[in-house]
């Protein structure tokens, strides 16, 4: 073999080398074959998205949404209180291209697609991008061209899945090859939805500017525009803080978007403001209560339920409430007859910034059966049943009670904190134990000294609930009244000022936690729907009791008891009545800017409330001189309205239902011992001989003249008790019986003004008002009975 043969034979070897190192799954993987492959795949999708493109065609009519109902709300009856929408649930008007403003359609192109006039109708990188956030469950994402929006608008549905997704794009090739681009667009801006119940440019430039299209401005149109992106967010009179900047943001995106298309000159762009919106038109329907009631069943169905605004105004709700028609207007006669009937709105300025609000629940179901928004929703849009602007202020101390009995706490002392613990009363005086320095004032700055639990939630001493929140811990007390059914809004904090109610609340969730108080602790989560139904929707039925996740039986029936006390002989005094059990608390919040009563019977939970605000700056101001009246407390107006309404509310049935309590030892209520029996000084009669009664010794006291009590140690009972009954037998019964309970319960508003009226020839009206303190109550009482020392302005105190 010569040097050739040889070369050639080596060559060969490795050639046969090479091409066993290709064996194996290798030889699967040349770039032929892999471009091949790509290629086929290619052809495939190509001929599926063709078979596709021949089977879907441009629908005849435009969607469900052209022909769907209002909205129909109902009582707990069945019968009808509200529809809402008009035709198709919308507030709608179409309008021609030649309407809108020229720069106001442009405004739209610049928000959403500005190729809008070079594409073909679709967006390849958007549409698959929302495909894949589809596939993996990330949710909505932009990128649709104006065409393909307004596809969905008008020929499909929101819903966010794959085929409607392969329907969009089909669709949108053939309506941007059959149709003009200004069809599109003005289909689009025509589909819309705005927010504010309106679909469409007319009706949006109406709801939010209160004018017609062609009047739009292109700072207005260029809202409109922003407003697409999230009409449920971004209406600046309702927005978060962050939405509202939000919204703000992509204005000012639309109007650079337009400089750079060239159809907005800089200079004109420098010198725009954003435009100012109108506020919210209310229907007309939803006059009166109605339109409280309604909002509060939408608030619901959004923020539990995720229902929005748009699929709301798109209609075909069937909503049934669980009001009940007979105790709505109940509630709605007691307040016209025990605050709005003694208002001057017009002529007084104080009156006329006073709001109400009140939620009454049954704490057998949760169900909220009345509630009171406001004098008339047309006029106030804002439900003072449901708006969180205002402290509860002392209609939250018993969670702190009730969370000291759940956790068996302390005091500094190491006793065992019940209803007869002793605490000091002192006002100002400085919570021992915390870190966070704290020394609340006594309403009217009064100190009490040593004074039982039970009548420091009585009297509401803020001192003695300041240093309980400390013992049990800020911590433990926030817990137990959440899980009574309060609500942490961001500003609930752990601190002893707690005890003060400086948390946001509404009556709402405070009748829903006297509520959980009223069903033994149980778990309340109030309700205003009973069912809502929806052709494409399963039911939705709230839940509004849980037998879990509530309070400590024990510790809700112990604080029940406490709270019954409030009624009998505290502040919550004008709330009572002898036909009905009940137990309740009032609250009257820093600078009288709100007065509360919160109270419950057996068979039903109510909190009455009046905010003070004025009704051109929205600003909260004080309550004080409501109807002329000074004072605007929770033992007031409030407790007034709550005894109206429950006394209509409840049956003959109702009103007999007794709490069933497990209380701790000593912690039950006690009824006050009688009254005792007394003698009134015999009457010297004129007779022709000799008298036939010697009235006793100057220095000796009458028989029935009980020892002097000081002050603020028997909540006023010995004046009406004792010097009551004696001047009422003397013909001063006002002076003592008004003047002793009323002044001693009542802080001594009562006392001044019936305690010194008709004080009786006896020391009986001496004593009136001296409980509560009031420099004012009873100044007169005592005089005519010769006890000058009976009414001075120590509040009646003794000598």
């Amino acid at each position: 073999m010569g040097r050739a043969d040889a070369r050639r034979a080596r060559q060969r070897g490795s050639r046969r080398g090479r091409a066993a190192g290709r064996s194996g799954i290798r030889r699967f993987f040349t770039w032929k074959k892999m471009l091949g492959t790509f290629l086929g795949i290619c052809l495939l999708g190509m001929g599926a998205f063709l078979a596709l493109y021949m089977s879907i065609d441009i629908p005849a009519t435009g969607n469900a949404s052209a022909t769907n109902q209002s909205n129909v709300y109902k009582y707990s009856d069945g019968s009808v209180l509200a529809r809402t929408g008009k035709g198709d649930g919308y507030n709608r008007e179409n309008v021609d291209l030649d309407k809108i403003p020229k720069d106001v359609r442009w405004t739209f192109v610049a928000a959403e697609n500005m190729s809008f006039y070079e594409d073909e109708g679709i967006d390849f990188k958007g549409t698959a991008r929302g495909l894949l956030n589809t596939i993996t469950g990330k949710g909505k994402q932009g990128g649709s061209t104006i065409t393909q929006q307004y596809v969905k608008n008008y020929y499909l549905t929101p819903d966010q899945t794959i085929s409607r997704k392969l329907k969009e794009l089909v669709i949108s090739l053939k309506v941007d090859d059959e149709k003009s681009k200004d069809e599109i667009l003005l289909g689009y801006i025509n589909t819309s939805y705005y927010g504010r119940g309106a679909a469409g440019i007319q009706a949006a430039a109406q709801a939010y500017y209160g004018k017609d299209v062609q009047k739009l401005t292109v700072e207005e149109g260029a809202y409109l525009a922003a407003l697409l992106q999230a009409p449920s967010s971004y209406d600046v009179l309702s927005a978060t803080p962050k939405s509202k900047a939000l919204v703000i943001e992509r204005w000012n995106y639309v109007l650079d978007n337009m400089v750079k298309m060239g159809q907005l000159k800089q200079a004109d762009r420098a010198g725009m403001k954003f435009p100012h919106v109108i506020k919210q038109r209310p229907d007309p329907g939803l006059k009166g209560q109605t339109g409280y009631l309604v909002e509060a069943a939408n608030q619901l169905l959004k923020v539990h339920y995720n229902i929005d605004d748009k699929q709301l105004a798109a209609g075909g709700w069937n909503i049934t409430l669980n009001i009940d028609k007979k105790r709505q207007k109940d509630l709605e006669k007691a307040v016209e007859a025990r605050l709005e009937s003694k208002l001057d709105r017009e002529g007084n300025k104080v009156d006329a910034t006073v709001q109400a609000g009140a939620t009454s629940i049954d704490p057998k179901t949760g169900a909220v059966v009345a509630l009171y928004g406001g004098e008339e929703f047309i006029k106030h849009q804002i439900s003072n049943a449901t708006r969180t602007d205002y402290q509860p202020a002392s209609t939250f101390k018993p969670f702190i009670f009730a969370s000291a009995l759940e956790h068996d706490s302390e005091t500094q002392d190491g006793e065992e904190i019940t209803a007869n613990t002793l605490y000091d009363g002192t006002s100002e005086r400085k919570v021992v134990g915390s870190k966070i320095p704290f020394a609340p004032q006594n309403e009217d700055d009064r100190s009490y000294g040593d004074i039982t639990v039970q009548k420091a939630t009585a009297k509401s001493v803020n001192s003695v609930f300041a240093q309980m929140i400390v013992d049990v811990g800020a911590g433990r007390v926030k817990d137990t009244a959440l899980r009574a059914g309060m609500k942490d809004r961001g500003d609930f904090g752990e601190a002893p000022a707690m005890s003060l109610g400086t948390m946001s609340a509404n009556t709402m969730d405070m009748a829903g936690a006297y509520a959980s108080l009223a069903a033994h602790g149980k778990k309340m989560t109030p309700s205003i729907i009973k069912v809502a139904t929806h052709k494409d929707r399963d039911d939705i039925k709230p839940p509004g009791i849980s037998d879990s996740g509530g309070i400590d039986r024990q510790a809700a029936d112990t604080t029940t008891s406490v709270l019954q006390n409030v009624m009998k002989e505290g502040s919550g005094k004008k709330a009572d009545s002898d036909e009905y059990q009940a137990a309740g608390k009032t609250g009257t919040s820093e600078e009288n800017k709100s007065a509360w009563f919160a109270g419950y019977t057996p068979e039903l939970s109510t909190v009455v409330a009046l905010f003070g605000q004025d009704p051109k700056s929205g600003k909260q101001v004080s309550l004080t001189g409501t109807a002329n009246a000074g004072r605007a407390n929770g033992g007031g107006f409030p407790a007034e309205i709550w005894r109206e309404y429950t006394l209509g509310a409840l049956n003959d049935k109702q009103k007999a239902a007794e709490f069933d309590l497990e209380v701790k030892e000593g912690a039950q209520y006690k009824t006050p011992p009688p009254p005792v029996e007394t003698t009134p000084p015999p009457v010297e009669t004129e007779k022709p001989d000799k008298p036939d009664h010697t009235p006793p010794p100057k220095d000796t006291p009458p028989a029935h003249t009980k020892p002097p009590t000081p002050p603020g140690n028997n909540g006023g009972q010995n004046a009406g008790q004792d010097g009551g009954q004696n001047a009422g037998q003397d013909g001063g019964q006002n002076g003592g019986n008004d003047g002793g309970q009323d002044g001693g319960q009542d802080g001594g508003q009562d006392g001044g003004q019936d305690g010194g009226t008709d004080p009786g020839t006896d020391p009986g009206g001496a004593n009136a008002g001296t409980i509560e303190g009031n420099v004012n109550s009873g100044q007169d009482g005592g005089k005519p009975g010769g006890n000058q020392n009976g009414g001075n302005n120590n509040g009646g105190q003794w000598p």
